[in-house]
């Protein structure tokens, strides 16, 4: 296990320390990802108990089947928006049994940068059973590799700062 990777398993040790701490499950859905989210949370021992399920979506079609996102959402924001970040993290709750909820969504490259969106540009959606989603739009530096492992940890990071307070 190399540094970066020590890292997110003790991101992901803390989050389930704390979401067992307040009894509750998350819910992960993914995109440009592609599972290493909900794979760094499983690779947890005990990760059962208070992690619920995790979506891969990574075409626009599973977005709308899987997460109840808007066909009207990505045509008019594309899949790589706060927009859709958010209705992500909306439909990953309603699918689940979990009471917290993020979305990634984003460009990790090399290929796919738009105008306004450039290769590294990841949004996220968060959201809690009773609150409404909170979306970010971060802009990672480096390789595919590099985008996604940042897209992890702020993921992780995100979860964890919601449980605390």
């Amino acid at each position: 296990m190399d540094m970066d990777e020590a890292s997110l398993d003790s991101l992901a040790r803390q989050l389930g320390e704390r979401a067992q701490a307040v009894g509750m499950f998350i819910a992960v859905a993914e995109s440009c990802t592609g599972g290493w989210l909900a794979k760094v949370i499983t690779d947890i021992p005990g990760s059962s108990g208070w992690f619920d399920r995790g979506f891969v979506t990574y075409s626009n079609a599973a977005k709308q089947d899987m997460l109840d996102v808007r066909a009207a959402t990505l045509e008019a924001h594309g899949a790589v928006s706060e927009e859709t970040a958010a209705e992500m993290a909306r439909g990953a709750l309603a699918h689940s049994r979990a009471g917290l909820a993020v979305a990634i969504t984003g460009i990790a490259g090399p290929g796919g940068a738009v105008p306004g969106k450039p290769v590294g540009t990841v949004c996220f959606g968060f959201v809690e059973a009773d609150g409404a989603p909170e979306t970010e739009t971060r802009h990672f530096p480096g390789d595919r590799r590099a985008v996604r492992m940042q897209s992890v940890r702020h993921a992780l990071e995100g979860l964890l700062a919601r449980l605390a307070r």
